[in-house]
């Protein structure tokens, strides 16, 4: 059961305390690092990948540990006392009982199939890490007759948070996988986490904001969420790809730079809905969309107003539809935030703990981001002191941005500066743009 019982069963108080020893102190640490609940426990072995490659070299040394101490007490039958051996000296093996024997067998084996899920479990987010944390961007698996997106690469973060001060992360949602020939990055939401006011700011920006400036000069006459794809095959425009670009021209617009971004394919979302054993959430208003199409190739999504518990097909419908009466992007912009929250709160449930490799496999499959990984378990710390009450959520549509008043023929929204100004000096204070405009340049 633990390093050194057996031997100080048998009067071996030296090698007991030998063998014992090594193993309490491990005790300690893992309290230490448990102080903040199981579920940070578990962010802190496995979601870094240093203390996940240390956690499987551990879990392996302390197997054959646990296995020595095991045999070595099982051989020492020359001082074993007679309700062990029966009689005193001989071969200890010839001396026990079959069943003793036989239980040691099992404890060999228990011992083995233990260390070898914790091993395997620590080498799957190894694994998963080498998928979610890549340096090229996107490297989602498509189903059949679709394109690989192509976004670029954001190499470094070109603004990392000041310590204490706001995280800003702009989560990027694109249908690439679900069959679309193209990689449009429809959804797009900055989060920005105040760690100290403990307080949470959702921006979603919609997808047909059009003919807005750019942070290196000029307008873009296209909508935002074609730009990462036109600056990705634009490498002398844009040297700093596709996503280097939007992250950087999303920072510009809302007046403070974005930190990190996390990328997620929305063909991969069912699956991680799905993992975590799907989510909960209140649906406003009737939703009644007869020619949304699923990736399944069945057509019509409904629901009913009030609380539901969605599957990951019917969560993706969730996020996607727009088609219904009263629905358009800024209703399906407010139910993609309210997916992230339950999101959170399914992942955060203790029955998941067991189902971690999932969970990271599906995630893998999904998710690519610049975000620090030995930065996670205290972005999860912090998600745990935030009650969803501190969550603003707002879809940057109108009165921030209207349609113009010359209509090109297809849907844009113009953005209003002076909106988006007030919006972004009463989120980040001092710290916005907007708040010391450059001095004009002379003639």
């Amino acid at each position: 059961m633990w390093p050194g019982f057996g031997q100080m069963y048998l009067g071996r108080r030296r090698a007991a305390f030998a063998f014992a020893i090594p193993a309490l102190v491990l005790v300690p640490l893992l309290a230490w690092q448990a102080r903040d609940g199981m579920d940070v426990f578990f962010a802190r072995l496995l979601l870094v990948p240093s203390a996940a490659g240390t956690l499987v070299l551990g879990t392996i040394v302390l197997a054959f540990w646990r296995l020595a101490s095991m045999t070595w007490a099982f051989a020492d039958a020359r001082v074993a006392p007679r309700s062990l051996s029966g009689r005193r000296g001989g071969p200890a093996w010839y001396q026990r009982p079959r069943r003793t024997n036989v239980v040691f067998a099992a404890l060999v084996a228990s011992v083995i199939g233990m260390h070898s899920v914790v091993a395997w479990t620590g080498l799957a987010f190894l694994d998963g890490f080498s998928r979610v944390y890549v340096a090229e961007g996107p490297r989602s698996t498509p189903e059949p007759g679709s394109t690989p997106n192509d976004l670029g690469s954001l190499p470094t973060p070109y603004s990392t948070p000041e310590p204490n001060g706001r995280i800003n992360v702009l989560l990027i949602g694109a249908d690439s996988g679900l069959g679309y020939d193209h990689s449009l990055t429809d959804t797009l939401i900055l989060v920005t986490v105040d760690p100290v006011g403990k307080t949470v700011d959702m921006m979603s920006l919609p997808r047909d904001i059009a003919r807005f400036s750019l942070y290196s000069g000029g307008t873009y006459a296209g909508k935002i969420n074609s730009l990462a794809s036109y600056a990705a095959a634009r490498p002398g425009q844009f040297p700093e790809g596709g996503f280097g670009t939007l992250t950087r021209e999303v920072g510009y617009l809302l007046g403070a730079p974005v930190h990190y971004y996390a990328y997620v394919d929305l063909a991969g979302f069912k699956a991680v809905v799905d993992a975590v054993g799907g989510v909960d959430i209140v649906n406003q208003k009737q939703i009644s969309d007869p020619g949304y199409g699923f990736p399944d190739g069945a057509h019509g999504f409904f629901m009913t107003p009030g609380p539901h518990h969605l599957d990951g097909r019917r969560a993706l419908a969730y996020a996607r539809s727009r088609n219904g009466p009263g629905d358009n992007d800024f209703t399906r912009a407010r139910r993609q935030q309210e997916l992230l929250l339950s999101l959170k709160v399914a992942f955060l449930k203790p029955t998941n703990l067991a189902n971690l490799p999932t969970i990271l496999n599906a995630l893998a499959h999904t998710i690519q981001t610049d975000y620090p990984a030995d930065g996670l378990p205290d972005l999860l710390l912090l998600a745990k002191q935030i009650p969803e009450a501190s969550v603003t959520h707002l879809v940057l549509g109108p009165p921030y941005a209207r349609r113009p008043t010359a209509s090109t023929g297809t849907y844009e929204l113009l953005i209003d500066e002076s909106k988006f100004a007030a919006l972004s000096i009463r989120i980040f204070g001092s710290d916005s743009r907007y708040a010391s405009p450059s001095p004009s340049s002379s003639p």
